[in-house]
């Protein structure tokens, strides 16, 4: 027994080392989330506009779910493609303003422009929580079932857009990623 004593420190440090060797391959950006393939959690919020909304008010078609805030900066740089998004009609955006003051909001959207179907007021970050957001911005792919399929956390902007989320959309569609 007392030459196992000498061995623990020794297998201690190369388990310690195997985890952290593992780490090395990990990519900082990704963040897990548990709702991947799982419906959207349930809710009954207000809009930024002041109406109810719940579960049953969204898309019955592939949509973006994408969360900002008026405090947030990388918000203001994916917000040209949000805008180019729902100009083209494609893909409905509905957002999620996370930890925001409504009277923030508002002003926000009517300097810069409202690229979202609604978007849903989610003041104290409990709707946030459901979803397993991190902060703003992230950006979520709905099926048409409600069923959270894809995530994106940081800026969507076009390059993420073309790499990530159109491959995606395709998948979801059923359609080969040459035709789009």
């Amino acid at each position: 027994m007392s030459k196992l004593k000498y061995y623990i420190p020794v297998i201690s440090f190369f388990a310690l080392a195997l985890v952290l060797w593992r780490g090395l391959y990990l990519d900082p950006k990704e963040l897990p989330s548990m709702l991947i393939d799982k419906p959207m959690p349930p809710f009954a919020l207000t809009t930024v506009a002041g109406s109810e909304v719940a579960n049953e008010d969204l898309p019955d078609q592939i949509f973006l779910l994408n969360v900002w805030g008026s405090y947030c900066l990388p918000c203001l740089i994916e917000h040209p493609t949000l805008m180019r998004l729902s100009e083209e009609g494609d893909i409905p955006v509905v957002g999620v303003n996370y930890r925001d003051r409504q009277d923030l909001a508002v002003d926000w959207l009517e300097d810069n422009g409202n690229p979202f179907a609604f978007s849903i007021l989610d003041e104290d970050g409990r709707f946030g929580i459901d979803l397993g957001v991190y902060g703003a911005p992230e950006t979520y792919l709905v099926d048409e079932n409600g069923v959270i399929r894809f995530r994106h956390v940081s800026v969507l902007d076009e390059s993420v857009w073309e790499e990530e989320f159109v491959p995606a959309i395709a998948e979801l569609r059923g359609e080969s990623f040459g035709n789009e």
